[in-house]
């Protein structure tokens, strides 16, 4: 069974029940998969722990369609339910005749919508939002409304009678408003659960809150319709190589399909913290991705025995990979309101904070010459968030990629090249048209056979 959970709008507090929903169905013994629409990285890790299963991503931007019912097929079919996460409203994607909204993507899935409404100064017009939505695309299987932020008894008898007399569709939730349901925001969204000290506590307080208010039984009784073919994973790289990842409270966007990647490759990956470890582990690789370091930078630039292990290595020739967050930790230093701190240090640039996005949204790539891995695709389709600008580049730094759209380091290029490292702002993703993954592994082998 499965359920598409997506709102009438942005910023209607849909993460906040899905984490509810996930963590009261989790409590119930269910296995429950969850997963997100879109590049987000932060709803994920909450999405994660609230499920106790490794969220995905589903994404049409770097997709094919055949992609995501493949990955949707494989991770739905080990779990009791899963759950999908829209993102923004239901019928609000980039093109303004659809295709890549989240109504396309409950169509492909043939999935159930339960619609997450913010019911905040709203009555009887609620039920011409309902039937609008439901008119607007007839193909879209609208099952059941959650009303969220109700102000009390009153409010929500007027809105249930509104939805009963004037639709078709079953109220299954009722949310009232609360101080325990609500996440501190940054940047773009809900704060990451590997910053919240307090992550577990809400997440059991939201789920013990929709448990209370939402039938789950409703929930757990639509039929899953779609059925798919798994392929099998195939492990394609026999000798067995090691790849230290970032992860801790700075470093923890990564897709979950991407860390999959190399294990079918026959990689390892050794986790370290930034914060915490001396030194890296033995690895034949390095991964960096992106996070909030901003918000740790007295932390990550007082492990001097860290950078100083990270400085030393990449310039011996460590194959390695940095993403935004990545990217910044590797410059000379961060500057932010709240002062200036050393980093690494292997790229010659300062970071500078502002408090507006810089770059936001799709990214579109060409290869440039010097890229150095081989098989890159033409042209790359990735995403991209940074509040942060590079200042003082050295004037002779390469780059891998020619930006077609978007920011990257200086609205004309991106993915700094220095030793063995390729250092981006944009964030990728392993799939058929750019498999990422592949390409550095392949990488990884090529520097270890040249210095073995």
């Amino acid at each position: 069974m499965s359920i598409y959970l997506s709102a009438a709008h942005k910023s209607s507090g849909k993460t906040v029940v899905s984490l509810g929903i996930c963590g009261a169905l989790k409590a119930q013994k269910l296995s429950v998969q969850p997963f997100k629409k879109g590049p987000d990285y932060i709803d994920p890790i909450w999405l994660s722990q609230a499920s106790g299963k490794a969220c995905y991503n589903l994404d049409f931007y770097n997709m094919t369609e055949s992609e995501i019912l493949q990955l949707y097929g494989d991770k739905n079919s080990t779990a009791d339910i899963s759950i999908i996460e829209g993102n923004k409203g239901l019928y609000d994607g980039m093109s303004v005749t659809g295709g890549d909204a989240n109504a396309d993507l409950a169509k492909l899935l043939d999935l159930p919508v339960i619609l997450v409404i913010d019911s905040t100064g709203i009555t009887r017009g609620v039920a011409a939002l309902v039937k609008g939505y439901q008119a607007f695309d007839a193909d879209v299987n609208i099952a059941g409304i959650i009303l969220n932020k109700v102000a009390g008894e009153r409010h929500e008898s007027k809105l249930i009678q509104a939805i009963e007399h004037y639709t078709d569709l079953d109220v299954i939730g009722s949310v009232r408003r609360s101080k325990e349901l609500i996440i501190d925001e940054r940047h773009l969204g809900l704060m990451p659960a590997n910053e919240a000290p307090q992550s577990q506590q809400f997440i059991d307080s939201a789920s013990r809150l929709i448990a209370e208010q939402v039938d789950l039984n409703k929930i757990i009784s639509f039929e899953k319709n779609i059925q798919t073919t798994i392929a099998p994973s195939i492990n394609i790289t026999a000798a067995k190589l090691k790849v230290g990842v970032a992860k801790d409270s700075s470093f923890g966007f990564y897709y979950q399909d991407d860390l999959d990647k190399f294990n079918q490759l026959g990689v390892e990956i050794i986790y370290f913290d930034t914060h915490k470890d001396s030194y890296l582990p033995h690895c034949d690789g390095l991964f960096i991705g992106g996070g909030f370091p901003e918000m740790q930078l007295e932390a990550l630039s007082a492990n001097q025995s860290l950078i100083k292990d990270i400085k030393l290595k990449i310039e011996q020739g460590l194959p390695t990979y940095a993403e935004c967050g990545g990217l910044m930790y590797l410059t000379n230093q961060i500057t932010s309101d709240t002062g200036t701190y050393p980093m690494v240090g292997v790229i010659d640039a300062q970071t500078s904070m502002s408090p507006k996005p810089i770059g936001r949204g799709y990214v579109q790539l060409a290869p440039s010459k010097d890229h150095p891995w081989n098989n890159v695709a033409k042209t790359i389709y990735a995403h991209e968030f940074h509040y942060s600008k590079l200042d003082n580049i050295d004037p002779n730094t390469r780059y891998a990629f020619k930006v077609l759209r978007g920011v990257g380091v200086d609205n004309m290029q991106d993915g700094i090249i220095k030793y063995n490292l390729l250092a981006s702002y944009t964030h990728l993703r392993n799939v058929g048209g750019n498999q990422w993954v592949e390409q550095f592994v392949d990488f990884i082998h090529k520097i270890k056979h040249q210095t073995s």
